[in-house]
């Protein structure tokens, strides 16, 4: 029996060890929590932080595994890249990974390679960043270097915003860095969705369209609401694929999944925002599934052990499924979720992430979401008319 090390015991993991133990695999899971979700359901169990690459390494060394995955994480990503390429386990390239995760890296990457993408640069303090501003044109975006869920992500329209803005930024960086980026006008909506690769073939994807709450949102940067199928024209998708495809060769990619976030300006230019080697968190894999039948994260767990994925073809979804977030612009008491009787009968599943009585957060990353739900709908105007009413249709009580 292949032994699979899955870095992370946190809830979001538990789909895919769920799905590895389905498929007849030994699943070991490793976190520096002493009781992850997780651990109740792995084989077996180790605390050791998924942070730590040499730890990691220790340990898959003395367990002999034959593949390692950081489902959903970027935290997890590179960690997993350089285990696998020391014990020469199935991974895409080290170096390019650690570009795919690191911002400033990774627009140096795009603009080095003549990819669409906005005015960056990195700093590691807020008087480095004094020195540069002037060279920005308004409004910026400033982000943590190596975050992810939208964590310490702002939109600033002046020189005064930068101090308090910069110190939130820095809060959620574990390299205590961030990037300015040039703030990018977008047609239609935020493009996110899953794809995978086999030898560096971008062979699937699932495009999404994302939508985020209102300006007054604690982060209105993290996506509440995400759709399939894409609503963008089909030569723009052609567009995008190809994009994808040019930064996969220049890495040497070879087999796994990917997260897309993507924006597409007036001009119809692509701009690759993130494109990190993980499948998406909150729900995206299952509701592609729903929408396609694609498992990708059974493909992910083969490839990961250096089994045959070469049955995975495009499939565009047939199917008008939605994911939705249950979150709070308030912080307080939970007090429970309401789903009106309208849009009950569209749930294809949803959870409930906190308990009645706990203590909760607003809105300011994703890490803060309350629940997650799927959504499968019958048309496209179903699904239009029901989302765009959702906050009437689905309320969380806070106290």
């Amino acid at each position: 029996m292949k032994k699979l090390l899955i870095l992370g015991g946190a809830h979001i993991l538990i789909p895919a060890i769920n799905k590895a133990k389905e498929l007849g695999y030994h699943v070991i899971i490793c976190d520096e929590h002493p009781n992850p979700p997780g651990k109740e359901i792995a084989h077996e169990y180790y605390n050791v932080s998924t942070t730590d690459k040499e730890a990691v390494l220790t340990l898959a060394k003395t367990l002999n595994i034959d593949g390692i995955i950081p489902y959903a994480s970027d935290t997890n990503v590179t960690i997993a890249a350089y285990v696998a390429e020391q014990l020469g386990l199935p991974t895409h390239p080290y170096e390019s990974v650690k570009i795919l995760t690191n911002k400033e890296l990774f627009r140096k990457f795009l603009m080095e390679n003549g990819f669409s993408t906005p005015k960056a640069r990195g700093y590691n303090s807020l008087e480095e960043a004094y020195e540069d501003f002037h060279h920005f044109n308004m409004p910026v975006m400033i982000k943590p270097v190596d975050s992810s869920g939208s964590r310490g992500v702002s939109k600033i329209y002046s020189f005064e915003e930068l101090p308090n803005k910069v110190a939130n930024a820095l809060h959620f960086s574990k390299v205590k860095k961030f990037i300015i980026e040039e703030f990018i006008e977008t047609y239609g909506s935020h493009i996110g969705g899953d794809g995978f690769s086999i030898n560096g073939q971008l062979v699937f994807r699932a495009f999404s369209n994302e939508y985020f709450p209102t300006p007054t949102s604690p982060n209105p940067f993290v996506p509440i609401v995400t759709t399939w199928p894409c609503h963008m024209p089909k030569h723009i998708q052609s567009k995008i694929h190809n994009e994808i495809q040019r930064a996969l060769t220049l890495l040497n990619m070879k087999d796994g999944p990917y997260n897309f976030d993507i924006k597409i300006d007036a001009e119809e230019n692509v701009y690759l925002i993130e494109l990190t080697a993980r499948n998406g968190g909150d729900w995206n894999p299952e509701a592609i599934c729903c929408a396609t039948k694609i498992d990708l994260i059974e493909y992910t767990i083969k490839a990961a052990l250096g089994e045959d994925c070469g049955d995975l073809k495009m499939i565009e979804p047939d199917a008008f499924v939605s994911t939705y977030l249950f979150t709070s612009n308030k912080g307080g008491t939970f007090k429970g979720v309401h789903i009106h009787e309208e849009i009950k009968s569209n749930i294809v599943e949803y959870e409930i992430l906190v308990k009645e009585g706990d203590n909760i957060s607003p809105l300011y990353g994703a890490n803060n979401k309350l629940g997650i739900a799927l959504f499968k709908f019958s048309s496209l105007d179903e699904m239009n008319t029901k989302l765009s009413l959702i906050h009437k249709l689905v309320n969380v009580i806070v106290e």
